[in-house]
């Protein structure tokens, strides 16, 4: 089914939405903060009420708000979704102010790629369906507002809404970055744990007579930091805090431990790994541990890749480019839609570089080739 005339309302809107985009991204919206993560899902949410769109409001506890918005609510056949996180990793203040800038083709500022540019192209994508007149089933968009603490300020409230909301769908698109023509079917899990060290203090005049448990978490954190298998298990020990003075041996210490995996195998083997290593006292000290996060993988399912030859099948008939299949190492969303069985691609949003860093772009014109991506598929899958 040819998108000509979809794509000239999309070329048509596309200035608007440059413009919905900066603004979007002018509200800095960290994670922990709700308020300002609120303030951010409400500036969406006013758009598509005007549209005319259904708006939903979840309560999220600690979140912020989420939202499930919807065009064709009427429509009883299954809904197509599109989901993006408007949480980012950034403190504010990061990028300075203006905090969003556009040059040389280009927009800067905090989550303009990770992820409110997808998200935007998501709103634009049901805005220009809207007006070509599409009615042939409901179009949702998910408005996430923790993703990138892994939902833990909703206590994983925020996913469970997720699935619920895109159960039975025809797919399931997740907005994060595109790359190269590429969509993400499979992704690494997240694993992660907090150990706490505790040794025995005493001067440092006297220390062979104490334990120092920053020595016994070294350790630890040397045997833990061998997991470095790009396809298998990664390990990555981020932050570590312990003792009280410099001349005293420490009698605490804390670490944290951030391990990737592929598949659930994979998963077990990394708790038996740091139960191992927990349990195991190198000087003395004793330790205990705790799992604090987890985030499944993405694994691979024969419905994803269905779904990825369908919406190939349709750029080739709209000139669209085609796109492969490849694997994250990070985590997103994407994973607990799988895991439900839900037909799943991610990645399919607006294309730069640097996320989560003070250098964050993504290219202007890469929202215009996102919104034409998303509403094709919803227009003729």
């Amino acid at each position: 089914m040819r998108c000509d005339k979809l794509f000239e309302i999309i070329d048509g809107q596309s200035a608007r939405y440059v413009d919905v985009w900066r603004e979007f991204s002018l509200l800095e919206s960290p994670t922990a903060d709700k308020v300002r993560v609120a303030a951010a899902g409400k500036y969406l949410a006013d758009i598509a009420r005007d549209l005319g769109f259904s708006v939903r409001a979840f309560s999220q506890g600690d979140a912020a708000d989420m939202y499930c918005i919807t065009m064709n609510a009427e429509s009883d056949t299954a809904p197509i979704v599109f989901s993006g996180h408007i949480d980012t990793v950034h403190p504010v203040g990061s990028f300075g102010t203006p905090s969003v800038k556009i040059e040389d083709g280009k927009i800067y500022g905090p989550g303009v790629m990770d992820c409110k540019g997808g998200t935007v192209a998501a709103l634009a994508a049901m805005h220009a369906l809207r007006d070509v007149g599409f009615t042939s089933r409901p179009v949702k968009l998910i408005l996430q507002t923790d993703e990138e603490t892994n939902s833990m300020q909703s206590a994983k409230n925020t996913v469970r809404t997720m699935v619920d909301e895109a159960r039975g769908a025809v797919a399931f698109l997740n907005c994060e970055s595109i790359k190269d023509n590429t969509l993400v079917l499979r992704r690494k899990g997240i694993l992660q744990f907090e150990f706490e060290v505790r040794g025995k203090a005493i001067h440092s005049s006297r220390a062979p007579e104490g334990i120092s448990a920053i020595a016994e978490a070294a350790h630890k954190i040397i045997e833990l930091e061998k997991l470095k298998s790009i396809d298998g298990l990664t390990c990555n020990c981020g932050m570590i805090s312990g003792g009280t003075a410099k001349n005293t041996v420490s009698e605490e210490c804390r670490f944290t431990a951030d391990i990737r995996f592929s598949t659930n195998d994979e998963l077990e083997e990394a708790r038996r790994i740091v139960e191992k290593i927990a349990r195991h006292s190198y000087t003395g000290a004793d330790c205990t541990f705790s799992e604090t996060s987890l985030r499944p993988a993405m694994v691979k399912t024969e419905a994803n890749y269905v779904l990825l030859d369908r919406i190939n099948e349709i750029n080739a008939e709209n000139g669209l480019p085609r796109l492969e299949a490849r694997m994250s190492l990070g985590g997103s969303d994407a994973a607990y839609t799988t895991e439900a069985g839900i037909p799943t691609v991610d990645s399919i949003g607006v294309s730069g570089d640097f996320i989560h860093t003070r250098r964050e772009y993504a290219t202007v014109a890469s929202l215009k080739e996102a919104t034409k991506r998303l509403a094709a598929i919803a227009y003729c899958i």
